[in-house]
């Protein structure tokens, strides 16, 4: 109870920390006046999850403030991103929308963008059914029972298992995040995930199936300004090169504040080990693609194996082994146990309610 207490506080710090950045928006025009007022809740959301000490509020409060709400409001102090009065092309963006679209990992689908191009279709097209949500459900609550088992599984079909957690559980979260969200607005939202595990390069999975959300505001936040930088150096046909790179960088930093967030441990730096070998490869696959402009590509049944295969050999090199030290399982099914343990305790405590 004390710590669904301190989850309380934190949110509600978030809130009024949001009513104070929509003030000030309103108020100080866009530019270093608004970001230099802007400071100190970028600071402060930086520091709030410290504050919740279950592995699950910390790192899904982390993700959502620490991370997305913070390089929400960096765009804001510029008047750019979802939060900014020109996103959707409207003079203002009322407070009803703005809390929602600030604190939760949503991006509203779009007609058109501001430069007038047409939506990807790849993320338009995506209509995720009850049905795909149900068997990522129950195939979650499988791999959950299967780790059980584990003294009697090799090590790295355990890391295999954390990887299908990983992506079951952000999926199915952030799902309910977004049905929610969409309650609230009343507006189609995008999904988060397209299907990873279908993924024929990395620029597919990295661009345009995994996390979404966060592909979406890594692109104005740390692509764009690499490439405008890069262009001015290098020209604009192969500008997008050392952007990649640049913007795995910043995804690095921020995948180690995150595990930090859930280890509270000292980083060993394999998670950015993991990302820069990523943008490295992306930036030799995208070299690749504009050498050959089109006239050569493999078949999808060869890109695919290739693709899950190599984002699986590196995950359980570099990006799952760090979890398994800091025992974030344990952690993880020791909460599982005291939430049951609670709903059992409700559960009585109702059914004698009612017997009374």
């Amino acid at each position: 109870m004390e710590e669904l207490y301190n989850f309380f506080k934190v949110w509600l710090s978030v809130l009024a920390s949001l009513i104070y950045c929509y003030a000030i928006g309103t108020m100080v025009p866009k530019g270093s006046a608004r970001f230099f007022c802007l400071l100190p809740i970028l600071c402060l959301f930086l520091l709030l999850p410290l504050n919740l000490s279950s592995i699950h509020f910390r790192g899904m409060t982390a993700f959502f403030i620490a991370w997305l709400v913070n390089f929400k409001l960096l765009l804001y102090a510029f008047d750019k991103g979802p939060l900014s009065s020109s996103y959707d092309n409207n003079p203002s963006i009322s407070f009803s929308r703005f809390l929602p679209v600030a604190c939760f990992p949503i991006k509203i689908k779009r007609e058109s963008h501001p430069n007038g191009d047409k939506p990807n279709p790849v993320r338009t097209k995506v209509q995720k059914s009850m049905t795909n949500y149900a068997v990522k459900g129950l195939l979650l609550a499988m791999v959950v029972r299967v780790y059980n088992y584990r003294e009697f599984i090799h090590p790295n079909v355990i890391l295999l298992l954390y990887f299908l957690h990983m992506y079951f559980f952000l999926e199915l979260i952030l799902a309910m995040v977004g049905v929610m969200a969409r309650a609230l607005l009343g507006l189609e939202l995008e999904p988060q995930f397209n299907e990873p595990y279908l993924s024929t390069s990395l620029q597919d999975f990295w661009g345009r199936r995994w996390n979404l959300m966060v592909t979406s505001i890594l692109r104005p936040t740390a692509y764009e300004p690499f490439l405008r930088i890069s262009a001015s150096v290098i020209g604009r046909r192969w500008a997008p090169i050392p952007a990649i790179f640049g913007t795995f960088v910043v995804s690095a930093v921020m995948h180690e504040l995150m595990f930090y967030y859930v280890c509270l441990e000292k980083p060993t730096w394999e998670i950015t080990w993991f990302f820069l070998l990523h943008g490295v490869c992306l930036m030799v696959e995208v070299a690749l693609k504009k050498a050959v402009a089109g006239k050569w590509s493999l078949s999808r049944l060869i890109s695919t194996p290739l693709t899950v295969g190599f984002l699986l050999a590196t995950g359980l090199w570099l990006f799952f082994p760090q979890l398994l030290r800091c025992k974030v399982d344990v952690r993880a099914f020791e909460e599982y146990s005291a939430l049951s343990a609670f709903l059992k305790n409700v559960g009585r405590a109702s059914m004698n309610t009612i017997k009374s």
